[in-house]
């Protein structure tokens, strides 16, 4: 699921997850680390409509790749970071 035309953005948040605080700026009352980024500021740094990244967070999220948690009404998303290492692990393996 990850090797679609869509792979790269998926990719990116990946990427962008794993160190939210260099990518994102800092949300009054939450540990971007901690809590996660919302879904909105994901949204805007690619540049694409909601539902269009909510299909892509949801995908990654089923994956076990992120966890999702919702504060103030907002849905907020994080690395898995043991998941992560685990799908990294199959591919290296040639999976």
């Amino acid at each position: 699921m990850l090797r679609t035309p869509a792979h790269d953005t998926r990719l990116r948040i990946l990427e962008w997850l794993k160190d939210p605080a260099a990518h994102f700026p800092p949300r009054h009352g939450t540990d971007l680390l901690a809590d996660g980024v919302p879904g909105d500021a994901v949204a805007a740094k690619l540049g694409l409509p909601g539902p269009v990244t909510d299909t892509h967070l949801a995908l990654l999220t089923a994956l076990g790749l992120l966890r999702s948690r919702r504060i103030d009404g907002r849905v907020h998303y994080r690395r898995d970071e043991v998941r992560v290492a685990e799908v990294a692990r199959m591919f290296e393996k040639g999976w």
